[in-house]
């Protein structure tokens, strides 16, 4: 990397200028933009999200600081709070969407090979919704409960790796199974799911598309056992069936067997019964696939902490949903970027270490070095000795 170039500008020169200007063209974004581009707007709002910025003044007031590196970072002009307000107004968020999967699709085959625990050669996935809490009186729009707003963010987390595969925001009362309509099931992939998604008639299009599912049973769900299988209850397995469902309407919905497992917890001593269309997998690894769905919900306390997605700089549904993409493409480029890089620090490390060095002018990787090596000064002759055992 040229030194002369900021650690800002090089972790931006990852993401794609070419393919971002792509997605703005899609939805004409630069049509009504003289000097304050989409891709102003988006090095500002990414570069909110690495060092933590608090409001669009905080944000203004740290780069107008370093207005002589702005040209370094690719930013080309200065950034004001009211032109950033009307921004996050007017530039469509479909365009960061867009480019949001534009990342993912970079960073998923980078992870590909990652370990997440379970003993799978399929690819697996995990679904789940997380709900963000707005102040109703400024996100009127978002009308959740009485005197309460809030926007619900819904992820397909690919495990290997921790990448958001599918992200889909809606209102808060917006139930989860209905996101289950806009996933394309992918054949031959496992998903699993908490007992909310359970639904047999969307079930059965991920059946009909060779793809598998694994989800917690519901206690009033009326099934007719068909066949026992033998487990080894020494491992928490109770037991192993093939069922049917026995309600003429569920039938009607789910025409074929299903799986069920029982699965007594050794740590926390509860009874979890599974659901699952998949025959082949052994009753162990269908357990094992469902305490990994753990990982979605700590991909969501894990953006919440440390991305902003839970204070937002624009109070209009365009500037809430802008506001998430850009916070999940900066996610998905940190994996880009820690992996092509060979970097072993985790995402948190790698963020703390970027939120200190974004203005330096060195080579990034220098920014990761180790450097808290011993120092031998035992035999060197100018060194003081402060105390003399």
């Amino acid at each position: 990397m040229n030194i002369g170039r900021t650690v800002f500008a090089q972790l931006m020169a990852f993401a794609s200028h070419k393919e971002f200007q792509k997605c703005v063209n899609r939805y004409q974004g630069d049509r009504y933009s003289k000097k304050f581009t989409c891709w102003d707007h988006y090095l500002a709002m990414a570069f909110a999200q690495l060092t933590y910025r608090e409001s669009l003044r905080d944000i203004e007031s740290c780069l107008h600081s370093m207005r002589a590196k702005l040209y370094h970072m690719g930013i080309r002009t200065a950034v004001a709070r009211s032109t950033l307000a009307e921004a996050n107004e007017n530039h469509d968020w479909r365009m960061f969407a867009d480019f949001t999967q534009t990342l993912i699709a970079i960073a998923r085959p980078l992870h590909a090979t990652d370990p997440f625990g379970v003993e799978l050669d399929q690819t697996l996935y995990a679904l789940d919704a997380t709900t963000i809490d707005l102040c109703l009186s400024l996100f009127p729009w978002a009308r959740f409960r009485q005197g309460k707003a809030a926007v619900k963010v819904h992820t397909l987390l690919d495990l290997r790796g921790s990448i958001p595969a599918f992200l889909y925001i809606s209102e808060g009362k917006a139930h989860e199974v209905n996101v289950l309509d806009s996933i394309v099931p992918e054949a031959g992939a496992v998903y699993v799911m908490d007992r909310g998604y359970l639904d047999f008639d969307r079930l059965y299009r991920f059946t009909v598309e060779s793809a598998f599912f694994v989800l917690r049973n519901k206690s009033n769900v009326v099934l007719r056992r068909r066949y026992s299988h033998p487990v080894d209850r020494g491992t928490g397995l109770i037991s192993d069936q093939t069922v049917v469902l026995d309600s003429k309407r569920s039938a009607s919905h789910y025409p074929d067997p299903l799986r069920r497992v029982s699965y007594r917890d050794p740590e926390t001593g509860q009874r979890l019964v599974f659901l699952t269309n998949n025959f082949a997998l052994p009753a162990l690894t269908i357990a094992a696939i469902y305490k990994s769905r753990w990982k979605v919900e700590l991909f969501f306390k894990w953006i919440k902490q440390h991305l902003r997605i839970k204070a937002f700089y624009g109070t209009s549904e365009n500037a809430v949903k802008s506001q998430i993409w850009i916070a999940v493409s900066v996610y998905a480029l940190v994996a880009i970027v820690r992996k092509r890089l060979a970097i072993k620090l985790s995402h948190y490390g790698f963020l703390q270490v970027l939120s200190l060095t974004l203005f330096e002018k060195m080579p990034i990787l220098q920014a990761f070095q180790d450097t808290d090596s011993e120092v031998d000064t035992s035999n060197t002759p100018k060194q003081l000795i402060l105390f003399d055992f």
